[in-house]
């Protein structure tokens, strides 16, 4: 009988790190300062990362096509907002 549970609680205990990642979170640890424009034309979507949850630096951070999430630094924000912006005037302006 406790071989049963000993075997019942490793699987559980299995599954539970599975189906979490063991909770390890993806954080930047350094931003890129300087980076070509042009390259963040390619963004299809950015989040920012917050410094005040498990990751120690604030980034953004960036992904373009299936390549590896770019960390790069906050002072791109209002750069990459336009760029998302006028993707959707121009996506809305392709519907009319």
């Amino acid at each position: 009988m406790d071989l049963k549970v000993a075997f019942v609680i490793v699987c559980l205990s299995a599954l539970a790190i599975s189906s979490t990642d063991a909770g390890i979170p993806k954080c930047c640890i350094g931003v890129i300062e300087k980076l070509n424009p042009r390259r963040l034309l390619k963004a299809e979507r950015w989040y920012l990362q917050e410094d005040t949850g498990a990751c120690d630096i604030s980034a953004l951070v960036y992904v373009a096509g299936k390549t590896t999430p770019i960390c790069i630094s906050l002072e791109w924000k209002p750069f990459l907002e336009k760029i998302m912006r006028r993707r959707q005037q121009m996506g809305t302006k392709d519907r009319n």
